[in-house]
């Protein structure tokens, strides 16, 4: 499933073509994704002006002009391409051709501006939504998202603060979608890295006994913000489907300290140790044995 920095790639790759565009016309081709789509769906989208795009967590919400908000979801495979009649030769030594089997083109956004905007997804574990703007702070998928992880939101103080007196391995606590918004499995494995911290400690070690963020804390939030902003600027990481927008694929993979590395030896300079994967919660988690403490 595509993390934090797949979903905000998306984001920026399709906010050029859709945000102050129409949607002119609405090709929906199947009655459901995951769920099904709501009433009327092409018929409320036609004719409405696409104020924003933005991320929350893994899902893309357009702001319509109406007062709604398109909610989107990727799911496993879900992609969109954006086709504008300039054709799909696209420069970039990671470059792969999108599938384009009519068979997946479930949903099809012909665009005021001329482009067309094509939803694909084989799997079919992503789903579309319409819902009141004002109502996406309470509505179940976002009523009990934590804070987004990028930006001045996340600090040692804030994080000291969330996993005070959590006995919780520090990894789990971190996945914990309703404490952090869109951490995944992959970039909290390489940020523990960075941070020099086990997937293993307990969470609340962050916190000293008066909650204030130990050095530790600080350490791990400086991680992950260097860790998605690396990944976002290398346009995520193909390990399955992913694709960016422009077909491209995503290559912070090849920047993988950790994760799918296990046996391989540690790459912080003078550690000596090797690389250990592990299972908890049911997923892999790897990491460094000798300088993640």
């Amino acid at each position: 499933m595509p993390e934090l920095p797949e979903v905000e790639t998306v984001r920026r790759g399709l906010a050029p073509a859709l945000v102050s565009a129409r949607f002119a016309h609405v090709d929906q081709r199947r009655a459901d994704l995951r769920f099904p789509f709501p009433a009327d769906f092409a018929a409320r989208l036609k004719g409405r002006r696409v104020r924003a795009l933005r991320r929350r967590a893994k899902y893309l919400i357009a702001d319509l002009d109406n007062g709604e908000a398109l909610v989107m979801h990727l799911g496993m495979s879900g992609s969109f391409r954006i086709e504008d009649g300039v054709g799909d030769n696209i420069p970039g030594l990671f470059h792969n051709s999108r599938g384009k089997e009519a068979a997946h083109d479930h949903v099809v956004f012909d665009l005021s501006n001329g482009k067309r905007v094509i939803y694909n997804d084989p799997r079919r574990f992503g789903f579309m939504l319409l819902v009141k703007q004002d109502l996406l702070p309470v509505h179940p998928l976002f009523r009990d998202v934590g804070i987004e992880p990028l930006g001045d939101d996340l600090d040692g103080a804030k994080l000291a603060r969330l996993f005070a007196g959590k006995k919780a391995p520090l990894k789990a606590a971190l996945l914990d979608q309703r404490l952090i918004a869109g951490l995944g499995n992959i970039y909290v494995s390489e940020a523990l890295h960075r941070a020099g911290l086990s997937p293993r400690r307990a969470a609340g070690s962050l916190a000293h006994k008066n909650g204030t963020p130990s050095p530790r804390a600080d350490l791990l939030a400086g991680a992950i913000h260097d860790v998605l902003g690396e990944a976002i600027e290398a346009g995520g990481s193909s390990l399955r489907d992913h694709r960016q927008t422009n077909g491209e694929l995503g290559y912070f993979q090849h920047n993988f300290r950790v994760y799918d590395r296990a046996g391989a030896p540690c790459p912080r300079p003078g550690c000596g140790g090797a690389i250990k994967r592990i299972v908890q919660s049911g997923r892999a988690t790897y990491y460094c044995t000798t300088c993640q403490k």
